[in-house]
């Protein structure tokens, strides 16, 4: 007797219970009677088939589906394939039902047709964590040959390989669905969108999607949130503007991809217009899209926004709760971010990883070491297994406090191997603490992982270029070109009026120009007037004081702000968005904008926002 039989059967012996008199009575039904239509007369099977598949959809969990397998076991039938792949749907896809329990009872199907073939690379796609376990059941399928898949199975292998990132696979699976001809289906359509989206293929994702003849809702958010994930806002907005054209509505899935990329870009005029869009059209505001509308207020530099909408929420999880706290911390709203973390720990929330990326954010951001350490052994505490950027985190608060020594043992004594932003946290408070020793010894493991990470050889460039080694500053760059390394330019960008203006250093484009370079040079007059002396450390070119002054001055966030004086009235705020770290000198030189002009600009660089208010910065020159 095979192991689950012999188990069910030992289960149906021992639980006797209400459940199990209720799935008694239910399968003495079985052979009562159905009233059909006189010119429709089902086959016996037919109808103790309606009965199987009536009395699994009433089945209330597992132990009363157990029962009811146990009984199809005693009393085996024709139609026990039939059964078994109704039980195997229930255990598989059911939010009450057992993947694992599922995965015995298909093992003991010597055919499994479609359907439980279907059933079972869908339900291994829905699992906690998710592996290519739906893949190789997929290859197993066609390798066996009893069953041939249809559009269903292509689309439901297609979801995996897109939770997965498997490129490849999705990529011979595609190649088998176009031989087979289910690349026409909608369902096999909608999911090559989602799969080359996932993957960041988008323009194989839009090759797909301006095919497909029926646009329905789940293949434009797809191209949406793939346009989002890798920073095409313009495209992503753009997309949805034509949805609406179209006349397709959009949904809350579509709305978080929407809302994302805003965040994004830092749009925060754009964030709001969509946030009153999903009031307007009155479209569901759950847990998920609060948390993108939380998460884009915060990283549009509308903090206040965000708790507001935090605030209003009645339920919270916590997501919810992390979001908050995580973009407090990058504003600098330390005390704020701490009291929130006891405030979910109060509300019987379990922290997640996400939930102490916060803190420890909060803590590297105001030195507050101790604290941090108590964080990690709190970490500890709830059972919450540390991730990378949670290492991160740690090791940026150790640098950020002058702990070198002890940050650099903290790495190498990791449990799990560092990866490259590990050792790039290390160089960069290698920089910061002048250590050119260790810089270097972190450099050479750094350039072991990423060769071609053109950021890496710029750190290193930036420490030689302070000390004014310029032969090693030459060996770098010469090195970067062996290499084919190239420097990805710092940029920044600001919304105007609803629409993205970018700058890169001496940038000349712009249709105004002329009259930003104006402004830009009322600013150095009035930075000299108040006594400001440009960190020309900061150019990594060996050339004279004065051409090294005129680069720091056609910075991209200093064109970026100069833009917005020219635009933005006040009181409105400047919001600018940078893609790297903000610029010491900028920095310094945005603190006497402030005050000069009586404005509040808010910069978001890579790592935190900075408000500049009367001549002070939020991060208190500490970043």
């Amino acid at each position: 007797m095979p192991p689950l039989t012999h188990y069910c059967l030992q289960y149906l012996h021992t639980h006797n219970t209400t459940t199990q008199s209720h799935t008694l009575s239910t399968l003495r039904n079985l052979a009562t009677p159905i009233t059909y239509p006189t010119h429709s007369f089902p086959s016996p099977r037919q109808l103790l088939e309606h009965r199987i598949a009536s009395l699994i959809q009433q089945c209330p969990n597992m132990r009363a589906l157990r029962q009811i397998h146990a009984h199809f076991l005693k009393f085996p039938s024709p139609s026990s394939s039939f059964a078994l792949s109704k039980l195997i749907a229930f255990a598989a896809l059911s939010d009450r039902g057992d993947i694992g329990y599922a995965r015995r009872l298909f093992d003991e199907m010597p055919r499994p047709n479609v359907f439980s073939w279907n059933c079972m690379i869908r339900g291994c796609s829905l699992v906690p964590n998710p592996s290519k376990e739906p893949i190789l059941l997929y290859k197993k399928m066609v390798a066996r040959g009893f069953a041939n898949p249809n559009s269903f199975t292509v689309a439901f292998v297609l979801k995996a390989c897109s939770v997965v990132s498997a490129l490849s696979e999705g990529r011979q699976i595609h190649c088998r669905a176009f031989r087979h001809g289910l690349d026409s289906s909608p369902f096999v359509q909608t999911g090559l969108v989602n799969f080359y989206a996932k993957c960041e293929e988008i323009a194989l994702a839009r090759s797909v999607f301006d095919e497909t003849p029926e646009r329905n809702l789940v293949a434009w958010s797809a191209m949406i949130s793939g346009y989002s994930r890798i920073g095409l806002v313009i495209e992503a907005l753009g997309l949805f503007r034509e949805m609406q054209e179209v006349g397709i509505d959009p949904d809350e899935v579509t709305m978080v991809s929407v809302i994302s990329a805003c965040a994004r870009a830092g749009a925060l005029d754009l964030g709001r217009w969509v946030h009153a869009f999903i009031d307007r059209k009155r479209i569901t505001v759950d847990l998920e899209l609060s948390t993108a509308l939380i998460d884009m207020y915060a990283k549009c530099g509308a903090i206040e926004k965000a708790r507001k909408v935090f605030d209003e929420m009645e339920v919270r999880d916590a997501q919810a709760w992390s979001s908050m706290i995580v973009g407090l911390a990058i504003h600098g709203l330390v005390e704020d971010a701490l009291e929130l973390f006891s405030k979910m720990l109060e509300s019987k929330v379990k922290p997640n990883h996400v939930t102490f990326i916060g803190v420890l954010l909060a803590c590297a951001h105001s030195g507050l070491v101790d604290d941090g350490r108590r964080f990690w052994s709190t970490m500890q505490e709830f059972g919450v297994e540390p991730s990378m950027e949670v290492y991160g985190c740690m090791v940026d608060l150790l640098c950020r406090s002058g702990l070198l020594d002890e940050a650099y043992s903290f790495v190498t004594t990791m449990p799990i191997l560092p990866n490259s932003i590990i050792w790039r946290t290390l160089l960069v408070g290698c920089r910061n603490n002048n250590n050119l020793d260790k810089a270097e010894l972190v450099a050479n493991k750094l350039l072991e992982i990423e060769p071609l990470n053109a950021e890496n050889y710029v750190l290193l460039s930036n420490l030689y270029a302070s000390s004014s080694q310029w032969e090693k500053v030459s060996f770098m760059r010469k090195k970067m070109k062996g290499h084919g390394v190239k420097i990805v330019p710092g940029s920044s960008s600001i919304e105007i009026n609803g629409f993205l203006h970018k700058f890169v250093v001496g940038d000349d484009s712009h249709p105004e120009i002329r009259e930003i370079r104006k402004v830009l040079r009322d600013i150095a007059e009035l930075a000299r007037k108040a006594g400001h002396k440009p960190w020309t450390s900061a150019v990594l070119h060996d050339v004279g004081e004065e051409e090294k002054e005129e680069a720091l001055v056609e910075h991209s966030e200093r064109l970026a702000i100069a833009f917005g004086l020219l635009k933005i009235k006040a009181p409105n705020v400047i919001r600018v968005v940078k893609n790297l770290r903000f610029c010491a000198d900028c920095h310094e030189v945005t603190k006497i904008i402030s005050k000069a002009y009586e404005r509040e600009i808010i910069v978001r660089d890579r790592i935190r926002f900075h408000h500049f208010v009367k001549g002070t910065c939020s991060c208190k020159d500490f970043w």
